[in-house]
């Protein structure tokens, strides 16, 4: 053993629930952006706040400039009262449009889940029992 902590592999329904979530990241993002420009640290904060996607900068940062690549989110450096400028991102009219088309999306799909899964909402979270018996 090398002393060195390393986090276990996510697996089963953990695996799942990550890439899931990877998944709504970029709607995530646009969604975030609706409302106003915001720089990267508020569009972190947005996610964990309002959808408890805790995502890492180092996640978000590349996301935002392959949106921004994509022609769907623009930026610009303003100066802070904090002593060093900030990059803030806005939709711009496209990445408005793509937002919509993707909500309109999410909307139909997660509709169309969740009529799915009536049978299985009282069993979303077995008991220690049933998880025991599984």
């Amino acid at each position: 053993m090398n002393g060195h902590l390393v986090a276990p592999e996510p697996t089963g329904a953990d695996k799942w629930e990550v890439q899931l979530r990877k998944g709504c990241l970029e709607l995530a993002i646009l969604a975030a952006l609706w409302s106003g420009k915001l720089y990267g640290l508020e569009v972190l904060r947005r996610l964990e706040s309002d959808s408890d996607l805790v995502v890492s900068e180092g996640t978000v940062y590349p996301l935002l400039s392959r949106l921004k690549a994509l022609g769907l989110v623009g930026s610009e450096w303003v100066e802070s009262d904090a002593g060093h400028p900030r990059k803030y991102y806005t939709l711009t009219p496209t990445g408005r449009k793509r937002a919509l088309e993707m909500a309109a999306i999410w909307a139909r799909f997660s509709s169309s889940m969740s009529r799915l899964l009536t049978p299985l909402v009282p069993h979303a979270t077995p008991t220690r029992e049933e998880a025991d018996n599984l």
